[in-house]
């Protein structure tokens, strides 16, 4: 086999891969040449069979071929009913009969993400810049696609700097996005973290200004201040202020930004309640391997770092 290691929903728009799904001498062509297709599942039958539209007939993924982990029970069936109406990653394994004497092909999930956990995760190291896709939500962290449906977790504390409530105020379903691997432990499992890409103190800080107005979000009000986000890895504080609550918009003028302190003071102008989509990452980083990652700025009272190694 051989293919390109993506997150689901990455192939299925390419030109190769529309190709490889025109006709039964198509896929018997991508059959011989192992290679990973994608296609959009479109029914799970009640004894877990996953049904993808091919565009001119439907390929079937035997229930024990659609997910790792079904044989040993680490997998539930509700990953396979989960995808559907989602782009799923296959390669064609064979053609039967179906039931109305038309051809079936029989297609396998399971050995792609075989072949993309022993010849791409395997490869990964600490500090990898990868692609991932969110696939789920959680209060605790944002679940992702690293290649070919296999999942990983960004911790919500490692999605930036700036603290958030939920991963929602940060992402949504679906969503691209680049994250750097913090580790991949003896089972091949990796663990990944965000905040790293987002930039610096001093490159987030270099793109305000004493004295200017800026927009910010409510991140926690405290009985001392009001913390706003100017960016995902920046944030300030305002004086206590009635009638503030996290999650609003805020209108903040900076009042002083203090380096060494990795402080800036804000007036709080206004806030208010509005619903805004969450803008896309600004990376700094996204690609290539880090090494060390330092936050804080050099002369800074405190160290604020990562450190990736094997």
């Amino acid at each position: 086999m051989s293919g390109m290691y993506a997150p689901e929903g990455f192939l299925i728009d390419t030109p190769r891969n529309q190709a490889a799904l025109k006709s039964i001498s198509a896929l018997q062509e991508a059959m011989v040449q192992g290679r990973i297709l994608e296609a959009r599942a479109v029914i799970c039958d009640s004894e877990h069979n996953l049904f993808v539209d091919l565009g001119f007939c439907r390929g079937k993924i035997p229930r024990i071929e659609t997910v790792v982990g079904l044989n040993d029970g680490s997998t539930r069936d509700i990953a396979i009913i989960s995808r559907v109406n989602k782009p799923v990653c296959f390669v064609v394994t064979g053609f039967e009969q179906g039931a109305g004497g038309e051809v079936l092909p029989i297609l396998s999930r399971r050995a792609v993400q075989v072949e993309c956990a022993g010849e791409y995760i395997s490869s990964l190291c600490p500090g990898d810049i990868i692609d991932v896709r969110i696939t789920h939500l959680e209060s605790f962290g944002c679940f992702v696609d690293i290649g070919c449906g296999i999942t990983s977790l960004i911790p919500i504390d490692a999605i930036s700097v700036s603290r958030i409530s939920h991963p929602s105020d940060r992402f949504r379903v679906g969503q691209d996005l680049k994250a750097v691997v913090r580790g991949v432990d003896q089972n091949g499992r990796v663990t990944l973290s965000h905040k790293e890409l987002l930039g610096t103190w001093d490159e987030n800080a270099s793109g305000f200004k004493i004295g200017e107005t800026v927009a910010g979000i409510v991140r926690s009000v405290e009985s001392y201040g009001v913390f706003v986000e100017l960016t995902p890895n920046l944030a300030g504080l305002a004086e206590p202020k009635e009638g503030v609550c996290p999650g609003m918009q805020a209108s903040v003028f900076i009042k002083n930004i203090n380096r060494e302190k990795m402080k800036i003071k804000l007036i709080l102008i206004d806030a208010f309640d509005a619903e805004y989509l969450p803008p896309k990452p600004n990376y700094y980083i996204s690609e290539g391997r880090l090494s060390r990652w330092r936050y804080s700025p050099g002369d800074a009272d405190r160290v604020i770092e990562a450190v990736f190694d094997n």
